[in-house]
């Protein structure tokens, strides 16, 4: 607490006395400049060089960066790719600045009707690389930063977790992968004997060393063990036993200062709005004629919005707001990367740091850790610097990304308020990121679940409420009320089959245990976790609790009860549930991260009474084929009416239903 009240302090006094000089972005380089069809846009790909000053207030929040080596004017210095979508012609630009930020560097703004939309309006798209575990890939966004050192110049170390499962049989070498990614962190030496190797049958079973002798830092693809040395691959003697989860805990070197990510996004966006005096490119690639900017993250990308925004990101270093509107999407956590041997890329993951702070909007006392009082939006209310945030997220979230907090807490005991600058959305019954659509009866299963895949979408909700956000931002029009489960309306429950009322199918899998805890993990003093910045020094980190997390409600089918349900959702073919189970594997039976299952509704009664489904029928629910598209119709217009759907989507989706063979 002491930590997070002295750096409040030290960004409210920033605003007072005489700041430290600006260092930001000193030059914006254009490598390629493409046409984009016949429609007046064209896009700018290139590198953004950058300086950040570690005497800045705003900047002293990122960890590590006093233990970087700094260029003749005491800065520290970054390159980071961009590319921007503009038209050619900027006089036809609206004002508006829709910047995306890359998941994992992969970002296409190209895409489909996410470009058209900004087209049409006369939007500037821009994406650029804040993420600096990723290697320089044609076609990613990344970044490049210097690695920490001590003061004396010495090499830093520090302990760091990889987990490796489900190999292929007869599998002798595997590459050392934390957060997705490999090379985030080289040992610093490879002798085994300063590190440990243990197998367990099971998630929280007993845990059996690996002789040092029987392991190594090595390839053995090409020569028998122990191989040919190799800092990012460890080898086993014998091979890995696939029945078996391993993790490895070594002492790595030379971190890389990750939290510069944020501070390089905030100044490319306060360069592209506001430019600088002593860069003409700077000053005229847009002609200054940004007058707003929203921020949009899927995922991964919008922890990272959700951290930018809690970090005191969102005031440039002329104390000026980055981004007047934000939507962090499909994102229920933190993004643990403002840490030392931070894996930006990892997710949810057993040890994975990313729920451990603070994850709501309003203020909130978290006695369960003991943590005390704060808010995402405590560092932006304080110097006026906060955005208008849509958040948005689905069922997934609450069983893969423990969304629970978010909305009751680590004592889930009851709602914490939205403040009003801040509207939710949820969408019920989806996977993560939504599914495909349309009215097929007949989908495929994948290999790797044990339900079928969730077709139930979220993209047309999402395409109206984007809409909403910025008209919210630019011509101050409310968005659609809040739309999102409620403890105190009987919304929300603990995750069984009994308190959900879920219903029993024959064969199908039940939701109970069917959800990433909420553990509370202790990863040292050095860690600071109301932030989720610092320094981890123990690991794996014991787990000191697990606490109270709850989902929302269901119906007599199994389907979710409240939010922004689509038209899909409405007028139902089957169950959507935001969790499905893994049909194979060390995992099996355990939930699937991220992804969904669906459970289709029997045709007739006769069929349904056969298979013991105490769900009605297609036959029993509709009636015919017309009856159905005529439910479509009506749910598809009470969407529109509530602002929650565009009506061109909506008369698609009804000629969608049309042309689909639901009870034909």
């Amino acid at each position: 607490m002491y930590l997070l009240s002295l750096r409040l302090m030290v960004t409210v006094l920033g605003l007072v006395v005489a700041l430290p000089v600006q260092a930001d972005i000193t030059r914006l380089v254009v490598e390629h400049r493409l046409p984009i069809g016949s429609n007046g846009y064209e896009e700018l790909s290139g590198r953004a060089y950058g300086e950040v000053n570690p005497r800045h207030p705003l900047n002293g929040i990122i960890t590590d960066l006093e233990l970087t080596p700094r260029n003749s004017q005491g800065s520290v210095e970054y390159v980071s790719t961009f590319t921007i979508l503009k038209p050619v012609d900027m006089s036809q630009a609206s004002g508006v600045l829709p910047y995306v930020v890359p998941n994992r560097g992969r970002v296409n703004l190209r895409s489909g009707g996410f470009f058209e939309d900004a087209r049409r309006q006369g939007q500037v798209l821009v994406a650029s690389g804040w993420q600096a575990d990723l290697a320089p890939v044609e076609g990613l966004e990344t970044l490049e930063v210097p690695v920490a050192r001590h003061a004396d110049g010495s090499t830093i170390t520090g302990p760091v977790l990889a987990r490796f499962v489900d190999m292929p049989p007869d599998t002798m070498t595997l590459p050392i992968v934390r957060g997705r990614m490999v090379g985030t962190a080289d040992p610093a030496s490879l002798d085994t004997s300063l590190a440990t190797l243990t197998r367990r049958a099971s998630e929280g079973g007993v845990v059996i060393p690996i002789h040092s002798d029987a392991w190594a830092f090595a390839d053995c693809g090409s020569r028998v063990f122990p191989g040919l040395p190799d800092p990012r691959k460890v080898c086993v003697a014998g091979g890995f036993d696939p029945g078996y989860l391993y993790e490895l805990v070594y002492t790595a070197k030379d971190p890389k200062v990750h939290g510069i990510g944020f501070a390089a996004t905030r100044d490319l966006v306060a360069y592209l709005r506001h430019g600088r005096g002593n860069d003409p490119e700077g000053d005229h690639i847009l002609q200054r004629k940004i007058t707003a900017t929203v921020s949009q993250g899927n995922s991964q990308s919008g922890t990272f919005l959700r951290s930018f925004i809690h970090l005191g990101f969102n005031q440039d270093e002329a104390g000026r707001i980055v981004f007047d509107g934000s939507n962090p999407h499909i994102a229920a956590r933190l993004l643990a990367m403002n840490v030392r041997f931070a894996a930006p890329s990892g997710a949810a993951g057993m040890y994975e740091p990313g729920s451990d702070g603070i994850v709501w909007w309003s203020s909130y006392i978290d006695e369960a850790r003991s943590l005390g009082k704060g808010s995402l939006l405590g560092r932006c209310m304080s110097t006026g610097t906060c955005p208008k945030i849509v958040e948005t997220f689905g069922s997934a979230e609450f069983y893969n990304l423990r969304a629970s907090p978010m909305l009751v807490g680590t004592g889930a005991r009851f709602d914490i308020p939205l403040p009003s600058n801040v509207r939710r959305y949820y969408f019920p019954g989806v996977r993560h990121g939504g599914g495909q659509g349309g009215f097929d009866t007949t989908l495929d299963r994948d290999d790797c679940c044990e339900l079928l895949p969730n077709p139930n979408p979220s993209r047309y909700a999402m395409r109206a409420l984007r809409t909403a956000l910025i008209e919210w931002v630019v011509k101050g029009t409310q968005p659609p009320p809040s739309q999102y489960p409620r403890l105190d309306r009987g919304e929300l429950s603990s995750p069984t089959r009994l308190t959900l009322g879920f219903p029993t199918i024959p064969g199908v899998p039940l939701p109970d245990g069917v959800l990433v805890p909420l553990f509370e993990y202790d990863y040292g003093k050095e860690f600071d976790y109301q932030d989720l910045s610092g320094v981890i020094t123990i690991q794996p980190p014991p787990v000191r609790q697990v606490l109270p997390t709850l989902v929302p409600t269901v119906d007599a089918d199994g389907n979710e009860t409240s939010g922004v349900a689509s038209v899909l959702h409405q007028v139902p073919l089957g169950t959507y549930t935001g969790w499905n189970t893994i049909r194979q594997g060390f995992y099996k039976g355990e939930i699937r991260r991220n992804a969904g299952g669906y459970i289709p509704f029997a045709r007739t009664r006769a069929e349904r009474l056969v298979k013991g489904d105490p769900r009605p029928s297609l036959e029993e629910r509709y009636g015919s084929h017309e009856n159905y598209v005529a439910h479509v119709r009506v749910a598809a217009e009470r969407l529109v009416k509530g602002r929650y759907l565009l009506q061109d989507d909506a008369e698609r989706l009804i000629n969608e239903a049309e042309a689909s063979l639901v009870l034909k």
